[in-house]
């Protein structure tokens, strides 16, 4: 196994939930229904506030000196995301299922595992943030979250990368897939029980 070979068969086999993470419904639930744009940036305030502190703990305690410098970089770009998206309405969101997954991870191998599930969701999330602000006629909203999604896109680039060295095992390898698996899932059940909590069908991607 390899980092390369390990994301594409993830990616692969959650196609379908990683679809429909990047769906305007999936937008929806995380503003609770107020597709507006404070609301959209709150919401994208909420995720850079809580990853800036994640992994900035995790690069506290990290061993792993590749590992340590992913995750502050992590934290650094989250706080520059925090400070473009410029809002004052978000509060950060430790309680998600995405981030009580993450905050669990306390060895090297689930924590670069984990950054990239989260990676590959939060490009989809910021995708759709995108689309929002280019839909609303904002091009420089639109342009801020395209910088964001590249920074997003860099980390998981560097997770799939640094599972080459930090998996030495193939318990190594299927530990890191079962915790990227369960960050998606986390969030895709997220996204699932929001919508039907407020009367929307979750499984139609629009």
């Amino acid at each position: 196994m390899d980092g390369t070979t390990f994301a594409e068969r993830l990616r692969d086999d959650m196609e379908t939930e990683l679809s429909r993470l990047g769906s305007s419904k999936w937008l929806y639930a995380l503003t609770d229904g107020e597709m507006v744009g404070p609301a959209v940036r709150a919401a994208a305030d909420d995720s850079a506030e809580t990853t800036a502190r994640l992994f900035a703990d995790w690069a506290e305690s990290e061993d792993d000196a590749d590992a340590a410098a992913l995750f502050e970089d992590a934290a650094a770009d989250s706080e520059d995301h925090r400070d473009a998206i410029d809002s004052d309405e978000g509060l950060p969101d430790a309680h998600r299922p995405t981030y009580e997954v993450l905050s669990g991870q306390d060895d090297t191998v689930s924590r670069v595992a984990g950054l990239l599930g989260q990676s590959l969701v939060e490009s989809q999330t910021v995708s759709q943030m995108v689309g929002f602000f280019v839909g609303d006629a904002d091009p420089s909203s639109a342009e801020t979250f395209r910088s964001i999604r590249a920074d997003v896109d860099d980390h998981y680039d560097r997770a799939v990368a640094l599972l080459d060295d930090v998996c030495e095992t193939d318990d190594d390898w299927d530990r890191a897939e079962t915790i990227a698996r369960t960050v998606v899932e986390a969030a895709y059940d997220h996204y699932v029980e929001t919508l039907e909590s407020m009367g929307v069908e979750p499984k139609n991607v629009c």
